[in-house]
């Protein structure tokens, strides 16, 4: 991690905690980040929960990130959530093209982009999430992909305004498996994407953060944080636990 970005450790909590358990979750975290105050924390709840948490985290240095949103301002579209429903809220951020978002709802590079422009033109920072299946790296095409994602997802965003977006590489045949790329395998992903960034604009390729996600745990945080192009984590089961998410945080440190 380059000593001039700030690193990220973000907690996506899935389809996991009511509002009682996140309150209770919350009050668990924050006695214990107080003193990380060079390391950004960000939590990512269900939408139910996303008013009670940003009121919760209100002063202090958590940010609230939501896990899903729709590109369009409003319309007929059942189920989905606007940026200005989100904005309203006081969320800082939003998660797009999770792997599980894409595999299972069959998000594509092409809606994605669309997204991350439409986050970009709003106060709602993106999180941009890539990554290649198992038979993708088996099959040697892991570049390949990667490239399509980031090059596409970025696509519609201006040059100058790159180092906005938030880029998260998972691994997904780590994701949830307890597998966990090695150090040199996340590090390869990582500066693999910065170069790709380069390629559009040098600057922004050196201040974007690149963070790892895929079974991240406290027992490799401080190794993977301190790879030179791993600039945080994003987080999966290992922060549905304050204690275990709070020791992370201090990690990156």
């Amino acid at each position: 991690m380059s000593s001039s970005r700030r690193p990220v450790i973000a907690g996506n909590w899935k389809m996991h905690k009511t509002i009682a358990e996140a309150e209770q979750f919350i009050q668990g975290l924050l006695p214990r980040v107080t003193t990380a105050d060079s390391v950004d924390v960000v939590i990512c709840p269900p939408f139910t929960a996303l008013g009670a948490m940003v009121d919760s985290t209100r002063g202090s240095r958590v940010e609230v990130y939501a896990q899903h949103v729709n590109d369009q301002p409003e319309g007929a579209f059942t189920g989905e959530i606007s940026i200005a429903m989100l904005e309203e809220l006081d969320v800082h951020g939003v998660i797009i093209g999770h792997s599980e978002r894409r595999g299972l709802y069959a998000e594509n590079d092409v809606s994605l982009a669309k997204k991350v422009a439409a986050l970009i033109d709003s106060s709602l920072a993106p999180l941009l999430c890539v990554g290649e299946t198992e038979a993708e790296r088996d099959a040697g095409t892991m570049e390949a992909r990667l490239r399509e994602q980031v090059t596409t997802g970025l696509s519609e965003v201006p040059s100058d305004r790159i180092a906005e977006v938030t880029i998260a590489y998972e691994p997904i045949w780590a994701i949830g498996t307890g597998r966990v790329a090695t150090a040199d395998q996340a590090q390869e992903a990582c500066a693999f994407i910065r170069a790709l960034i380069a390629e559009r604009d040098a600057s922004a390729a050196e201040q974007i953060r690149i963070l790892y996600g895929g079974s991240a745990k406290p027992e490799n945080a401080a190794e993977l944080v301190g790879l030179a192009d791993c600039d945080g984590l994003l987080v999966g089961g290992a922060s549905l636990d304050p204690a275990s998410f709070a020791e992370m945080v201090v990690a990156a440190g």
